[in-house]
């Protein structure tokens, strides 16, 4: 974001390949002032007011220009994206602050670099505050992880649908201090490997 010299951050970046673009799409939330439909902040916010922002590349040395990759009309951040069954679902947390929503929410493209209707889903977690989603296929669930960042620990919710979600928070387990994560597949010959190192 060097060319925007007012940006106050850049957090939480998340990269995907697309197969079809033949990239990867690397994306992020920043708050440049002034910039987005303004929200209601309360004292802690300290005048962030999120937008995802996104470039690509194929070999990382060039990269394209960044551009806006998600504009709600809500503060966003800690977005990630699922492919699946053709589609792209992009979870991510509405941040808002007044009244406070800072819950997972979803929607979806039929390519990875968008766009996505800002028009999102309800909340797919429950009534506490949850953060830094990430969301892996296994079987006939989509699970959905994340942090339950006021609470200390991690939370989860599935879904066979997408559509109604399970709270299943009670039935997993992190290590101790486990923050912001990303699950992914890998061959059993690796997952071994990574257990059992050498």
């Amino acid at each position: 974001m060097a060319h925007e010299p007012t940006a106050k951050n850049c957090w939480a970046p998340e990269i995907i390949y697309d197969s079809k673009a033949e990239n990867y799409l690397i994306f992020w939330a920043t708050t440049i002032p002034n910039r987005h439909s303004p929200i209601e902040y309360s004292k802690q916010e300290k005048g962030l007011n999120h937008r995802m922002y996104c470039t690509t590349t194929t070999d990382f040395k060039s990269y394209a220009p960044t551009r806006m990759f998600f504009n709600p009309a809500f503060s966003v951040i800690d977005a990630t994206i699922l492919p699946r069954d053709k589609n792209y679902y992009l979870f991510l947390k509405n941040e808002n602050p007044n009244p406070a929503e800072k819950n997972i929410r979803l929607t979806s493209s039929k390519s990875a670099s968008g766009p996505y209707p800002t028009a999102v889903s309800q909340p797919i977690t429950g009534n506490y505050w949850a953060e830094g989603p990430t969301a892996i296929e296994i079987n006939d669930y989509v699970y959905v992880y994340f942090d339950r960042y006021t609470e200390h620990r991690y939370g989860a919710v599935r879904s066979k649908n997408l559509t109604d979600w399970e709270d299943i928070s009670n039935q997993i387990k992190f290590p101790d201090g486990a923050r912001h994560g990303t699950a992914f597949k890998v061959s059993a010959k690796l997952f071994k490997e990574l257990i059992n190192p050498k």
